[in-house]
């Protein structure tokens, strides 16, 4: 069961970078917006599928633990070292996209909130 889960997981991950990689056509050179639009709900599906695995792991021992909070971390750290890249790239154009401030900025707080939420004993 375990490794099923974790082959789903996986292959619903490639399938989301897949998509995303889709919903990078620079220009509409090779797709229409229809299709487009279908892609793009398409890969809402396969992230509510993704976070549905992600959401409901459960650990049985230390070592899953801590391999998940390795992950976790590396996670956060690329995603937030990736915006900041774009943040970052964007201003030397002088044109930063929002979408970008926006996505950091709630990476950082849910981190906040759920530091101090775990953190708190009363």
């Amino acid at each position: 069961m375990k490794n099923n889960l974790y082959i789903k997981e996986v292959i619903t991950s490639v399938a989301l970078i897949v998509f995303a990689a889709l919903l990078a056509n620079p220009m509409h050179m090779w797709m229409p917006d229809s299709i487009g639009m279908m892609v793009a709900f398409g890969m809402l599906v396969i992230f509510s599928a993704l976070a549905s695995f992600i959401w409901h792991e459960r650990v049985r021992d230390e070592r899953e633990a801590m391999h998940r909070m390795y992950a976790s971390r590396a996670a956060y750290l690329a995603g937030a070292g990736t915006l900041t890249l774009g943040i970052i790239t964007q201003g030397l154009h002088h044109n930063v996209d929002l979408w970008l401030v926006y996505a950091l900025g709630a990476m950082i707080l849910a981190k906040l909130f759920t530091i101090y939420s775990a953190g708190r004993t009363e």
